[in-house]
């Protein structure tokens, strides 16, 4: 239906109503089967591990329930523009990261910064899913394993070897009081602290059994000084990593057709662990006491550090996923009048919810440890991998049925990490196959050959000292560079390409009412300014204020040295030299064809949907001269083209209304 301003008015709704997902719209790339394949997929892609082991964390560090204030406000005005972005843009031209942004072709090196950073997170990402692996067949006991101490793995000082004693009572035995640490030992044997307070000033403390568990028997990180100190690789985790490849080789091998129905498990299941989770730390002795840390700790005047808003706006991207890749290349396997913006709003806003709900699990169990342990919750509370293979499994042992819980916690943490990790291989693969479509005819191979690097590229981290070498790639492949990739996406559409434009080509695609959200017609004017302003110097703030609160990598008490800080500068630059290389070569390549440099800043003419039926609803507001129906069809000369751009010009009322066309 056109209407006589020259505008297409599809009824999107009777068209998605009567779509039958039995078939694909895109033949070639394929599309989710079912509504909810994608949705579900993207739910599991944004909610990931750090939903449970690093906003809580965030929230006791900055001010309690007031972190709440930033990083709503961080959502708003950065993440959910920029992830609707991604989400309209792959969905609109069916195409992934490295293909996507023929609209500005200059650009298309933010594609491949999209894949770099996707391909290095992924590689540390199943390392950490294979740790998950670890401890799940270690749970399958009645006795944890990590509920004593064992001297073959264990460190001097831990809980279960140190035993209650005072000055007196050290120095009635064989053993010795030391009187400038307050150790009570026998020469290489500790008996116990016979004073806290002087251990506690000589950085000695009872260690607790998980922790020991963890670094001597898991990870091997007890028997290494550092990240220059890697030792041998250590089977078990060899294996654990295997078997985290395996599955995702399992589930990707026939692309979104098969990840599109294992989402339907590893999205849902975590909520319902959470849910049970939340009801047994509910009923923990101690629990009010850590669910009143979470959102009763209140410190107004955090709210003027700009570190507090500094956070809120990295848990932001590291939550949503932002300018990772993985948006773009899930939402090009849309059908084209899925509903993005609606979609956009349900996962940012679910993302949103999760964190705020986990909160409560975590604190209830810290609250409950805290007591237990005859200590403070935030002598408890650690971010990342402490508050996950520490904290919670040392909450575990102190509970009836304890290897259940820990069955269930450990299955959670999988698929939490199975989703974002599925995005992410699926942004590379995605990416090759739009690059070379002629690899989409040996797709299971592809995927087994990538499976299989991965596998080997992450043999390092399996190491004694692999634990540093994955807290070195955390800090720099996804940090900063991330947010140089969402400051140019911002600058390309909203203002090379044009964001006049791009509401456009957003209305052909879901309509002027979209589902539960008000009328386009209405909004765009918002998005417009969030992506022309608003976001990119949001943006610019949180990269200003890290280059200016700068702090090399560091694990715990740990300090890299310069050549390992210097390795992960060079993760970090490698994305940048991606995206600006790539602009340079396809400079000197325009040059060297004799062609105008002028063509590398407008839509080329391929830019648009993928299929022409599509494309023709370009036609509403765009020139015969600027877009093609169908640049890879047979028909290769500009004059059948011409004849098929008057059909079209018939099929929606005549020629363009002349004062919509002033507009562009």
């Amino acid at each position: 239906m056109t209407k006589g301003n020259g505008r297409v008015e599809v009824d999107h709704e009777a068209e998605e109503f009567g779509t039958d997902f039995s078939k694909d719209e895109n033949e070639d790339r394929g599309n989710w089967s079912g509504r909810l394949d994608f949705l579900l997929a993207c739910l599991g892609y944004a909610v990931g591990l750090g939903n449970v082991w690093r906003f809580p964390y965030l929230c006791y560090k900055n001010g309690g329930a007031v972190f709440f204030i930033p990083y709503v406000i961080m959502l708003v005005f950065v993440g959910i523009p920029i992830f609707f972005m991604e989400l309209s843009l792959g969905q609109f031209t069916s195409s992934g990261p490295l293909t996507c942004w023929e609209c500005v072709p200059i650009f298309k090196g933010i594609g491949v910064g999209m894949v770099i950073v996707s391909a290095l997170v992924g590689i540390y990402y199943n390392m950490i899913i294979a740790w998950a692996l670890f401890y799940l067949a270690a749970s399958f006991t009645s006795d944890l394993p990590w509920v004593t101490c064992d001297r073959d793995w264990a460190g001097p000082y831990c809980a279960t070897f140190l035993t209650d004693v005072d000055l007196a009572g050290c120095n009635g035995t064989d053993f010795v009081a030391n009187t400038t640490n307050g150790v009570c030992y026998n020469g290489s044997e500790v008996y116990g602290l016979w004073n806290t307070t002087l251990a506690k000033e000589n950085e000695i403390k009872p260690v607790l059994p998980s922790e020991d568990y963890l670094n001597g028997y898991v990870l091997g990180k007890s028997y290494s000084t550092g990240i220059g100190d890697l030792g041998p690789i250590r089977w078990k985790l060899v294996i654990a990593l295997f078997v985290a490849w395996v599955i995702v080789c399992a589930t990707l091998i026939n692309g979104v057709k098969s990840s599109g129905k294992v989402v339907y498990f590893t999205a849902l299941f975590p909520y319902i662990v959470l849910i049970i989770l939340l009801i047994r730390g509910l009923t923990l002795d101690g629990y009010k006491e850590g669910i009143d840390f979470y959102i009763l700790k209140l410190d107004w005047d955090r709210l003027k550090d700009s570190a507090v808003w500094k956070d809120a706006a990295v848990q932001i991207f590291f939550s949503l996923s932002d300018s990772w890749g993985g948006l773009i290349a899930l939402a090009s396997y849309n059908r084209f009048h899925n509903d993005a913006l609606r979609d956009s709003l349900i996962v940012a806003i679910g993302n949103c919810m999760t964190s705020f709900f986990a909160g409560f699990v975590i604190f209830s169990f810290l609250g409950f440890l805290a007591k237990d342990l005859n200590t403070t919750v935030d002598d408890v509370a650690e971010s990342g991998v402490g508050l996950a293979f520490i904290v919670y499994p040392a909450a575990v042992i102190r509970m009836p049925v304890s290897t259940l819980w820990a069955i269930l916690f450990f299955m959670m943490l999988i698929t939490l990490g199975l989703d974002s990790e599925f995005a992410l291989v699926e942004t590379v693969t995605t990416a090759f196959f739009d690059q070379f479509p002629v690899l989409r005819k040996k797709k299971w191979i592809f995927m087994i050959v990538m499976s299989v690097l991965g596998f080997l590229l992450g043999l390092p981290l399996t190491t004694n000292g692999g634990a540093y070498m994955l807290q070195l790639m955390d800090h720099y492949a996804g940090g900063w560079n991330v947010l140089v990739i969402a400051f140019c996406e911002c600058i390309c559409i909203a203002w090379f390409y044009g964001f006049a434009r791009y509401k456009e080509d957003i209305r052909v695609m879901i309509g002027n009412s979209p589902c539960c959200c008000v009328p386009w017609d209405f909004c765009w004017w918002w998005w417009s300014l969030m992506w022309a302003g608003v976001t990119p110097l949001g943006v610019l703030f949180i990269l200003g204020y890290s280059w200016y609160d700068y702090s090399p990598a560091s694990y715990g008490k740990y300090l890299y040295p310069e050549w390992g800080d210097a390795l992960g500068w060079l993760m970090t630059i490698a994305v940048i030299v991606g995206i600006f290389s790539t602009m340079i070569v396809m400079c000197i390549c325009q040059c060297h064809k004799g062609k105008s440099l002028y063509e590398l800043i407008k839509p080329s003419p391929t830019w648009g949907p993928a299929l022409p039926k599509h494309r023709r609803l370009m036609g509403a507001y765009l020139s015969p001269n600027q877009f093609e129906i169908d640049p890879w069809g047979e028909s290769g000369n500009i004059n059948a083209r011409s004849v098929e751009m008057d059909d079209v010009k018939l099929e929606h009322g005549g020629a363009h209304n002349d004062a919509y066309n002033e507009k562009f």
